[in-house]
């Protein structure tokens, strides 16, 4: 199982860094990423990073969140910068045992693995 943690409420302008532990015995193929879900939506991607390092952004969050992944702590973060109140949702990490990024575009969405989840609230 994947668990998220990091999450909380924060103003507008504020940072949160988001990380997910992740099963230790990964290797070969493979991908991690970050998904929301906002009250009333369905869940969107958020940034995937591929096992060959390749990371992938949606364009909400370009430019102010950064994916990365400490391998010896089996740990994924999602750093967050300049959050908005259109970044409130709960926050779940996914993992996928294929690859999932090919020349610069997220190409696949088949998770097998989720965490429960971890809140960031943003207020104006």
């Amino acid at each position: 199982p994947l668990v998220e943690s990091g999450g909380g409420s924060v103003q507008t302008g504020g940072s949160l860094t988001l990380s997910c532990k992740v099963p230790s015995y990964i290797y070969g193929d493979y991908c991690m990423a970050w998904f929301r879900q906002a009250p009333g939506k369905e869940r969107e991607g958020v940034a995937v990073l591929d096992s060959d390092g390749s990371a992938v952004y949606v364009d909400t969050v370009r430019g102010r969140a950064t994916i990365s992944e400490d391998s010896a702590k089996n740990t994924l973060f999602l750093e967050m910068n300049n959050l908005k109140p259109e970044d409130t949702a709960t926050y779940y990490c996914g993992l996928s045992p294929q690859r999932c990024v090919e020349d610069g575009i997220w190409t696949s969405y088949d998770f097998s693995d989720w965490g429960q989840g971890t809140q960031v609230t943003v207020s104006s």
